[in-house]
């Protein structure tokens, strides 16, 4: 306040925030948080999940909500959709098609983003997790200044050159005094389905070491394998689709250790 910046104000309806981030795109972070937020549900929690990225959203397609509208409230709030236990907003819910691109100037952006902010209607969750687009603007700026978040989670693929993006958004939340739960290292190792020989096709250690470097923990790794591809495209989340894998109990493991650091 003393710098002229807003007072964060917690969202009404919503006991934690987390925020989910790469700071950079196709590392796979849409995926980590749809992924997340269903773990957590599986945990008898009631989530939400925002879809923050005005011009890329992602969450109608991982949900299979494709086509979904929500209602208005009397009070001129926006309704979540619901699947798989986990309510979802999106201003994908707010176009004709997935096909549409939204073609707008900065203004607009931010008053879609205001309204998805301040006028959905949550009716009480325990966590909403918070999909954020790639980089570190006004977006990132927005939501941190205005809204309490209560931790980020960072998702890196092991390779140097999504490193040096994830490694700025651990900056962007320390600037902004939000703390940095941990990172998440995606596509970590490929299995061949036939020899079972492992390629870690993007490196081996890289998030582990700058997480070492940083100060921050690894809560996890995810591997790279085509069922979690294939399910995420037709709309059937690993962790719903096949809960008891080894790809599932890996998002599994990286929400009991968010839970723990939340202190719920």
């Amino acid at each position: 306040m003393a710098r002229g910046l807003p007072k964060k104000i917690k969202l009404r309806g919503v006991d934690k925030v987390v925020a989910v981030s790469s700071a950079k795109g196709g590392v796979g972070k849409s995926t980590v948080a749809v992924n997340l937020a269903l773990s957590l549900a599986m945990q008898q929690k009631r989530v939400g999940i925002l879809d923050t990225d005005i011009f890329g959203p992602s969450i109608p397609k991982l949900l299979n909500l494709s086509g979904g509208e929500p209602n208005v409230t009397e009070s001129n709030k926006l309704l979540p959709l619901s699947n798989y236990g986990v309510k979802a907003m999106s201003i994908g819910f707010l176009l004709p098609n997935e096909e549409s691109p939204v073609v707008w100037r900065g203004l607009m952006v931010m008053k879609a983003l205001q309204q998805l902010l301040h006028d959905v209607e949550w009716d009480g969750l325990d966590v909403l997790v918070l999909d954020l687009p790639p980089g570190t603007g006004d977006v990132q700026l927005t939501i941190t200044q205005q809204i309490v978040v209560d931790g980020a989670v960072i998702v890196s693929t092991p390779q140097d050159i999504a490193l040096i993006d994830a490694i700025k958004g651990i900056n962007m939340f320390k600037k902004v005094d939000v703390p940095v739960l941990g990172m998440v290292q995606n596509m970590s190792v490929f299995v061949c389905p036939n020899c079972n020989h492992e390629t870690h096709i993007f490196g081996s250690d890289g998030v582990q070491r700058e997480a070492e470097r940083l100060e921050t923990e690894v809560l996890g790794s995810i591997p790279l394998h085509p069922r979690i591809c294939s399910l995420s495209d037709a709309g059937m989340p690993v962790v719903v689709a096949e809960p008891d894998t080894a790809n599932a109990k890996a998002y599994k493991n990286i929400a009991d250790k968010v839970l723990q650091k939340l202190g719920i």
